[in-house]
């Protein structure tokens, strides 16, 4: 009889059952991961409620999760960098290894690339998954299995602030103090950044922001923000604007916000394809934009950051519940944004 555990499987939009599945079995490349810790992203609760990002669609049961970290419980025959009992994070996009995009380095590009919790692809909310070695990264003994969890918001962050080219002492306004925002601003401060401005509506995330090192926080209902960041920037603009929010009025803000020969870097997702952005003000001013997709080759970086203090995640984690509470898990992520930040499952 074929050995069972339990996943959470979404079915439908707002169908999601804790279910018994059968055990993976790890191939020779392989480990077997009992997962220990979950984060709920926003890409997850919109699978959860709307069934589909863009042109993913969920067409067959999919089980949700991405960020994850967990135990090595059984390898592969040919697994020689891992061993039984460490604990690791989780990449969760595994490219073909062969195109021409995994072997220029830009394997988050790669047309084959299976991703966890993206149809077909199942994640990380079972209690056991089985995934390639060379995308599993040993994490420090200090390190929780929840900040294991939190290394994938922050290679989002890492990897797009390494795409923007920062500079030491850069000015810098990130829009959207979301997960992915403050990652980004734990980024842009181990890398060297000057003022930090951070940009939100919600008082509790701007609050967060502060205490996570943001040298000004602007509350985008009340006022006019990049007159405010003018202010605070002796009438430029910020040399470096990131976008994380994913709105259409926070991408048009951010040709405005930039200094001449500013960068933008675009990292949210917006629900619209198309957008109307002040181009001619962006040519005049000579802006650079660089756009920012998931990550590439900067785990074991984050993972060094963090493990060796240079930033601090834990600060996000607002909300922890059980396995089996995965269900409220998403239901306080998708409801009480002026509450919750990153939410993480426990098994």
């Amino acid at each position: 009889m074929t050995e069972k555990i339990k996943a959470f499987v979404l079915h439908s939009p707002g169908d999601m059952r804790l279910e018994e599945i059968d055990m993976p079995k790890p191939g020779p490349e392989e480990a077997l991961i009992h997962i220990k810790s979950v984060g709920v992203c926003g890409s997850d609760v919109h699978y959860y409620r709307h069934g589909r990002i863009g042109s993913f669609i969920v067409k067959e049961p999919l089980i949700l999760g991405h960020e994850c970290a967990g135990e090595v419980a059984a390898i592969g025959s040919d697994v020689t960098n891992l061993r039984v009992g460490d604990r690791v994070v989780i990449e969760p996009g595994v490219p073909c290894r062969k195109c021409w995009y995994c072997k220029n380095g830009r394997y988050t590009k790669c047309p084959r690339i299976r991703f966890m919790a993206t149809p077909p692809d199942h994640g990380a909310l079972a209690e056991y998954v089985a995934w390639p070695a060379d995308f599993l990264f040993r994490m420090p003994d200090e390190m929780s299995f929840q900040e294991g969890a939190l290394v994938e918001p922050f290679a989002v962050g890492l990897y797009a602030a390494r795409r923007s080219g920062l500079c030491p002492a850069a000015s810098v306004a990130i829009l959207g103090a979301g997960p992915i925002g403050l990652a980004t601003l734990e980024a842009v401060k181990a890398l060297g950044a000057g003022h930090v401005i951070m940009v939100d509506v919600m008082h509790n995330r701007l609050a967060l922001a502060k205490e996570m090192g943001a040298t000004h926080v602007i509350d985008a209902k009340e006022g006019d923000v990049p007159e405010k960041i003018k202010k605070l920037t002796n009438g430029e603009g910020t040399q470096f604007v990131y976008e994380t929010a994913g709105t259409a009025a926070t991408f048009a803000q951010t040709v405005e916000i930039a200094r001449d020969g500013g960068i933008v870097v675009l990292i949210g997702l917006p629900q619209e394809k198309e957008i109307s952005m002040p181009m001619v003000d962006a040519l005049v001013k000579e802006l650079n934009f660089v756009t920012s997709f998931r990550y590439n080759n900067i785990f074991e970086e984050a993972i060094t950051l963090m493990a060796n203090g240079r930033v601090d995640i834990k600060p996000m984690l607002t909300h922890e519940f059980r396995f089996d509470q995965t269900i409220d898990a998403f239901c306080l992520t998708e409801n009480a944004k002026d509450k919750a930040v990153k939410v993480m499952i426990n098994f």
